[in-house]
């Protein structure tokens, strides 16, 4: 019998700059996709998902030659087939979880990792692999072979663990220090905006960049500073100046984050500080954050969180406050109060 367990994730720092090659800070929480699974004779894989009520079955031997748009099971087949994967062995297969759907945790790419995480243990495969390793299939399952407009940021957190900052332009991640204080996880109960919101958010902020090397060619968004934003921004066309200046200005809260990141001892207040000025970033020039969210983080700050902020692409989902252990009962109760679905605290966890 094969079980896995797979996070959730949050990024804390550098929402909307992956699709950009910018880094974020993200990290794995302990919300789980589990996966259960029991050999047998048959030549197919026979999926409950428990959670929902449906049933899936894939055929071994499926051809894979057309794979309906986000259907992850037959993506990441192929993807690891690519690699030298072999379908060998059926399996009776249960997943379940308790992670928010369509809620800005990242159910979809912790079911994508956990299932190739499946693969990886149930069927031939002669490769040694990382966690890294897994990551970056599970982004070439979900967001290449779909040219969707995501970044890899999900997969890379979930499969890494704990909290990492990823440089999305190379794939590198680095460790950072766990202690960010009590967290706490604010259900909206407003189904998010993922391919609307990324989608905008790309093409426009690609757009602000590609009008400033136009004029600029040695131009590299990774070199930005803070002043660039007013150096450059009569090169950008009006309809882009926000995403413009949420680019620069993510780019310095994701690195002034790390720095403080990297110490011994974090400074929690200067951590809630910097999520809030992303949060203003993300409500104000993105415009992902919808108004009765606004309210929730608005009165959880005033219960005593350090800082709030939407998680994930946003227009809806969920939102993480960074508290302390004397806070965080009036932090929940300040989101229910303001009409949240479901409030709770919530760990940083190693894979």
């Amino acid at each position: 019998m094969i079980n896995i367990a797979v996070p959730a994730r949050i990024c804390f720092y550098g929402d909307h700059q992956d699709y950009l090659g910018l880094p974020v800070i993200a990290g794995a929480i302990d919300r789980y996709i589990n996966i259960s699974a029991v050999p047998d004779n048959s030549n197919r894989l026979e999926i409950r998902l428990k959670d929902i009520g449906e049933h899936r079955t894939i055929d071994l031997n499926d051809s894979l030659e057309n794979v309906e748009q986000g259907d992850y099971f037959l993506s990441a087949i192929a993807v690891l087939k690519k690699y030298g994967l072999h379908l060998n062995q059926g399996y009776t297969i249960e997943i379940h979880g308790n992670i928010p759907v369509n809620a800005g945790l990242s159910s979809s790419s912790a079911l994508t990792v956990a299932w190739i995480r499946f693969l990886l243990a149930s069927q031939e495969f002669q490769k040694e692999w990382s966690n890294k390793q897994v990551g970056h299939w599970a982004y070439e399952a979900e967001v290449l072979y779909f040219n969707q407009p995501g970044g890899l940021m999900d997969q890379y957190t979930i499969a890494q663990g704990g909290l990492i900052f990823i440089d999305t332009e190379k794939g590198e991640s680095t460790k950072l220090n766990s202690n960010l204080g009590t967290l706490v996880v604010a259900e909206s109960g407003l189904s998010k905006k993922t391919l609307t919101v990324l989608k905008n958010g790309r093409i426009y902020a690609q757009n602000a960049i590609k009008a400033v090397k136009t004029q600029y060619p040695n131009f590299n968004i990774k070199d930005a500073e803070e002043k660039d934003y007013e150096k450059y921004k009569y090169c950008v066309p009006k309809e882009y100046l926000a995403h413009w200046y949420a680019a620069i200005h993510n780019y310095q809260i994701t690195k002034d984050a790390k720095k403080e990141l990297l110490k011994e001892n974090p400074n929690p207040i200067l951590l809630g500080e910097l999520m809030n000025e992303h949060q203003m970033i993300l409500q104000n020039q993105i415009q992902n954050t919808p108004e009765p969210m606004m309210g929730m983080m608005d009165a959880a700050r005033k219960a005593g969180a350090l800082g709030t902020k939407i998680i994930g692409s946003g227009g809806g989902g969920c939102m993480v406050a960074l508290a302390t252990e004397e806070t965080k009962k009036d932090v929940i109760e300040a989101f229910l109060s303001q009409g949240a679905k479901d409030a709770y605290e919530v760990n940083l966890t190693q894979v």
